[in-house]
């Protein structure tokens, strides 16, 4: 697989986390070229942290694992949609999910 295309326009890259079977947005992370390669090489999802700079392994500490089904890329070869068998909670805090702060929903009623 060519992995210089997604790294075009910068040298980190969205990865949008989503839940095999639900489709649920788990979380949002970075990819860089090393981090990508080494998901594909072991199967379970490596990110560049922004603020360590350094890579980590997700679940390393937490045994939150994420083990890796798909890895799509976007129209514009700039996102990564990764569908994941999630062990435990996606979050740090302890959620399922990164997403749980509600800034506005429509009202359906």
């Amino acid at each position: 697989m060519e992995l210089d295309k997604y790294f075009k326009k910068g040298e980190l890259i969205p990865a949008i986390v989503q839940e095999h079977g639900t489709g649920e947005v788990l979380m949002l992370a970075y990819m860089n070229r090393e981090s990508l390669q080494k998901t594909l090489e072991t199967g379970y999802t490596w990110f560049f942290s922004r603020s360590r700079q350094k890579l980590w392994n997700k679940g390393e500490t937490s045994g939150h694992t994420q083990k890796v089904v798909s890895i799509k890329g976007d129209c514009d070869d700039d996102t990564l949609l990764v569908e994941v068998i999630q062990t435990g909670p996606a979050c740090h805090t302890g959620s399922k999910s990164c997403f749980f702060n509600t800034i506005m929903e429509e009202l359906t009623k």
